[in-house]
């Protein structure tokens, strides 16, 4: 096989719905690419079942891989407010009804937390997203799949830590975004991966200059990945699921070319006929004693 046809077809590559639907369909099913299909509040609420079905079946019948990526804008598992909650669950619970037409491997949420609002109230925050999270990883399991926690805002690995670590026995997983640790976070990516590497279950990759989310292709900004690159050829089992994640269409390319040259093959989940939904546990490494110290 060539070599950038396998990395084309041993990745996901992000993608919204109603663009999928409206224009890439084709496109994706001509290049065999993985869709990690991101769904947003107007897409549940006026997506008919039609829609939704018609996509699903005509990538199973491809035997291309899905991951779901739930809506996250204006969305907090851990909010005080019990209507947010409330809605939160609500715009999950249309996903969970999703997942047996989908079949994804995973289904990738924001872990959500943001220091300018929730270090005043922190236990709460956790404890209300514990729960929520909980709920959801149940009935992702129940349906053969896993749930991945994204790192966004999230300054530093502990404060997405606090949620790993309670929901390690439903098999929760973190998906590391890359350009997220780079454009956010107050440390480098090695204490992400020291810390939390043996949850590292998908990642999230794209490039930026440091300053901004710009979902760039990989090696066109600052992020130096050679922390995680070693990382990945010194992991053991299954490696992760890895999603592109570049906002516009010339720089997929440019990140397939990138993998194919830097990026070790072990890393890289081999093409297969079935969908399999075996993602693998976290696995014990230096994180689980870290955790476990607090």
């Amino acid at each position: 096989m060539n070599t950038n046809r396998f990395i084309q077809q041993a990745v996901q590559v992000n993608i919204p719905f109603d663009m999928l639907q409206a224009s890439y369909l084709d496109r994706f099913i001509q290049r065999r690419l993985n869709p990690e299909i991101r769904l947003d509040a107007g897409t549940l609420e006026h997506g008919t079942p039609g829609d939704f079905k018609a996509i699903a079946d005509r990538l199973h019948r491809e035997k291309l891989r899905v991951t779901l990526h739930a809506p996250y804008v204006d969305l907090s598992a851990g909010s005080t407010d019990p209507a947010v909650r409330e809605l939160t669950r609500r715009r999950f619970q249309q996903v969970l009804d999703l997942v047996p037409l989908f079949r994804p491997l995973s289904v990738v949420c924001h872990a959500g937390y943001d220091a300018k609002y929730h270090q005043f109230y922190l236990e709460h925050w956790t404890r209300f997203s514990v729960d929520l999270w909980s709920w959801l990883a149940q009935k992702l399991r129940e349906q053969g799949t896993y749930l991945m926690l994204e790192n966004v805002y999230e300054h530093e690995p502990s404060e997405i830590a606090v949620l790993l670590k309670p929901l390690r026995e439903l098999q929760v997983g973190l998906c590391l975004d890359t350009g997220h640790c780079a454009a956010f976070a107050r440390t480098p990516l090695d204490p992400w991966i020291d810390m939390l590497g043996g949850y590292i279950r998908q990642l999230h990759l794209h490039d930026n200059n440091g300053t901004w989310d710009d979902h760039m292709a990989l090696g066109s900004g600052r992020i130096d990945f050679s922390p995680l690159i070693r990382f990945l050829r010194s992991r053991n089992g299954l490696p992760p699921i890895t999603t592109i994640e570049n906002h516009r269409e010339v720089d997929l390319d440019r990140s397939f070319t990138y993998l194919q040259h830097h990026w070790p093959p072990s890393a890289l989940r081999l093409p297969s006929a079935s969908n399999d939904m075996d993602v693998g546990g976290p696995t014990a490494t230096k994180s689980d004693r870290l955790l476990s110290a607090g």
